[in-house]
């Protein structure tokens, strides 16, 4: 089992920057491949980022590349996602979410096991 947690959510003017957070605890954080999603109010949740296990390769969607960067601390067992140059299209509430393998990079919603609760990203014009 993992338990995930995130913070760092907020209100911010478009160009702003915020980084959002993901506390681990449970299952080895190493041991997985770990993702960024976001929603909308009747939308299907997104991807938006994902890292291997041990950090060295990352993907994102094309529209938040060169713009969001994500991270991991393993000693932390934490995960980042960085998040500048923001527009109010990137309004959506965030999900932390955690795979079952470290290598797997996916943008599916199915290739994850552990999700957090969310934190809320507003972005005002």
């Amino acid at each position: 089992q993992v338990q995930l947690t995130e913070s760092g959510g907020g209100l911010v003017q478009a160009g702003g920057s915020l980084r959002l957070s993901c506390a681990a605890s449970g299952r080895t954080f190493s041991s997985n491949a770990m993702g960024w999603f976001r929603q909308t109010p009747g939308k299907e949740r997104e991807f938006v980022a994902a890292i291997t296990g041990g950090g060295g390769s990352t993907y994102y969607r094309a529209s938040v590349k060169g713009r969001f960067t994500i991270s991991r601390d393993n000693a932390k067992n934490t995960l980042y996602l960085q998040m500048n140059s923001l527009k109010p299209e990137d309004t959506a509430v965030y999900y932390c979410a955690a795979g079952v393998e470290p290598l797997r990079l996916t943008p599916a919603a199915g290739g994850y096991a552990y999700w957090g609760q969310g934190t809320q990203v507003t972005v005002s014009s």
